[in-house]
């Protein structure tokens, strides 16, 4: 793709949304700088695309984010317009089409000329035989391809190019189907300071603040490990802002008069996000190595980015299918008084034990997973002491079944102990819960030559996009040294002592399908070799042991903010809805971790 001309020294885009159902006011918030130039929505993840292609499968006229046009659109229209901000969306899921229809249903209503483009071409679902051919494998487990008719959607997770085409095209709002989260914030870059294909360390700069910005106010203190020290109350945290020249570098704010925070800690903490090796972020516009980016506070609530470098992307897009794979369900049963945590594990015991024998009776397969976790007692953490004196707790307990008979048959068990539990059984009243079906996660990599894109505009036809697939070129990328932490003479003459990690250190969490990365980072540049000392790879699996399916665990240095990423293979028992888990997407691990104490010197401490 040819460099286009620079249209503003300074880009300054507002992110507004970081999953499907995020509050509704941060449009109209980030709308109150007349100075923006895009707002950019990110509803998508592996657990969402899972739903909108269960609801989209029932009507084929929804499986986008409605609260997108409901919420976010139609009362800002005008303002938007006065404005002259552009929007860049991936609420379009698995129907794009059907969402950019409302949306011009709605601009036409308010007597508006906004111009609405989409993009499609990342649903591969109608060329499902021809991926069968190539006879796929899961690109993590290994798994068979799944039976045709379990799939409920193929979508090929694809870059910024095919956005920026459409703003080349004088697109005012943009919807799209399966972007990468960032790629909505990358594709404002390209298009505003005519960055190339092949400038991957500008294109890596890029991807990093689109990566920052992708989970909304998880940037200005929300899920901060620090999280009692944010200003205002939570419900008016503001939204991120990302001030962007022209070299990659970027100002990270918020929206003016909000509460939150912008600091060290909410930017490192966020970068480390959901993110697996940090030498090596793969996305499809460029291979982004994050481990020596910089992190600057440089006055309240404004901090500095930079340093992110890049090399050629892969020759092919990681691509995603959902696929039906039995059903599920469970409830959570309350225990209160003494031994609480005796009785809860008492009554799992028997619920599941009554259950089995049902489905043996009506002559159903066992069931395929069983689940229970005795929430409160801390056992669901691994061993703790004193767990069995909990005095109040809940247990949670699942079952997988193929059949939504057989899940029925353990709710109905499970329930029907009622007068036969141990005393102190409480619980919020309601309606007995119904089984679900499980929509599981297969990925692998689709040749990118493969897949092809259209852009469409109002009512005219839909036009193919020319992707330009990026040549090796010299990159900073491979003259990085990576040399781990220096961990010699850490205890000699120093007087040490006991504290939690949490106190000398941030920390955050979370999913990419059935693995967990838990990021940390040092306080002060001195802690981190006794972090890294402390928590080897054999602490992480003796930590999380009871969620391991196997001992494979990562652990990545990040030289750049003092910090390290552990990333956690086969943990989270399937991940997102396949999961029976009370924490599937791995959201609480960095907690767990930062409960932990360690050994540090009295003098860091001061």
């Amino acid at each position: 793709m040819r460099a286009r001309t620079l249209k503003k020294d300074l880009l300054k885009i507002g992110g507004a949304s970081g999953y499907w159902g995020d509050a509704s006011q941060a449009t109209e918030q980030l709308l109150r700088h007349d100075d923006l130039d895009f707002i950019v929505y990110d509803y998508l993840a592996e657990i969402t695309m899972a739903i909108m292609a269960r609801v989209k499968a029932k009507d084929p006229n929804v499986g986008y984010a409605t609260d997108f046009i409901s919420e976010a659109m139609v009362p800002n229209l005008k303002r938007i317009s006065e404005t002259n901000t552009k929007i860049i969306s991936n609420a379009g899921g698995v129907n794009p089409s059907a969402c950019a229809i409302i949306l011009r249903e709605k601009i036409e209503d308010q007597g508006l000329s906004l111009k609405v483009a989409v993009i499609e071409g990342d649903n591969l679902l109608p060329g499902i035989d021809n991926i069968k051919s190539l006879n796929p494998t899961e690109m993590f487990s290994g798994n068979e391809f799944p039976e045709k008719e379990k799939i409920g959607s193929i979508n090929a997770y694809f870059g910024a190019q095919p956005i920026v085409r459409a703003l080349e095209k004088g697109a005012d709002i943009v919807i799209t189907g399966r972007c990468v989260d960032s790629a909505v914030t990358l594709a404002a870059c390209m298009y505003n300071f005519g960055w190339g294909t092949e400038d991957f360390d500008l294109l890596s700069s890029g991807s990093l603040i689109g990566h920052l910005l992708e989970c909304g106010t998880q940037i200005t203190g929300g899920n901060f490990t620090d999280w009692k020290s944010i200003k205002g109350t939570f419900d008016q945290i503001g939204y991120p802002i990302a001030e962007i020249e022209k070299d990659g570098k970027a100002v990270i704010t918020k929206a003016k008069d909000t509460g939150g925070v912008v600091s060290f800690g909410t930017v490192a903490e966020q970068m480390l996000y959901e993110i697996g090796d940090p030498k090596n972020y793969l996305l499809p516009d460029v291979n982004c190595d994050f481990s020596h980016v910089e992190i600057t506070e440089i006055e309240k609530d404004r901090v500095l980015v930079s340093g992110a470098k890049g090399k050629q992307p892969s020759e092919s897009y990681k691509v995603c299918l959902t696929y039906e794979a039995g059903f599920r369900g469970g409830h959570l049963f309350g225990f209160y008084g003494s031994d609480a945590t005796d009785k809860a594990n008492a009554f799992a015991k028997a619920a599941l034990s009554r259950s089995r024998n049902s489905l043996q009776r009506k002559k159903l397969e066992p069931f395929i997973e069983e689940s229970v976790e005795i929430i409160g007692s801390g056992s669901q953490f691994g061993p703790r002491k004193n767990s069995q004196n909990s005095s109040e707790v809940f247990a949670k307990i699942a079952v997988k079944h193929e059949n939504p008979k057989g899940v029925g048959v353990f709710l109905k068990d499970a329930t029907g102990l009622g007068l036969s539990s141990p005393p102190g059984l409480s619980g919020f009243a309601g309606a007995r819960p119904k089984p679900s079906p499980i929509l599981s996660l297969f990925s692998f990599l689709y040749k990118k030559e493969n897949v092809e894109f259209t852009l469409q505009f109002d009512d005219a036809p839909s036009e193919p996009i020319e992707i330009a697939h990026a040549v090796s070129v010299p990159s900073s990328f491979a003259n990085i040294n990576l040399s781990e932490p220096n961990i010699s003479n850490l205890y000699k003459g120093v007087q040490l002592i006991e504290v939690s990690l949490e106190e000398i250190a941030w920390g955050r969490s979370g999913d990419k399908g059935n693995k967990a990365n838990i990021g940390i980072i040092a306080r002060h540049p001195n802690l981190l070799p006794y972090i890294w000392d402390t928590f080897s790879e054999e602490k992480i699996i003796e930590i999380f042991s009871h969620f391991l399916e196997n001992d494979k665990i990562d652990r990545h240095y990040l030289p750049g903010i003092s910090g390290v990423n552990f990333v956690l293979h086969d943990v989270l028992g399937g991940g997102g809805t396949t999961s029976l888990r009370n924490d599937p997407q791995g959201k609480g691990y960095a907690q767990v971790l930062l409960s932990c104490k360690i050994k540090v010197p009295k003098n860091l401490l001061v």
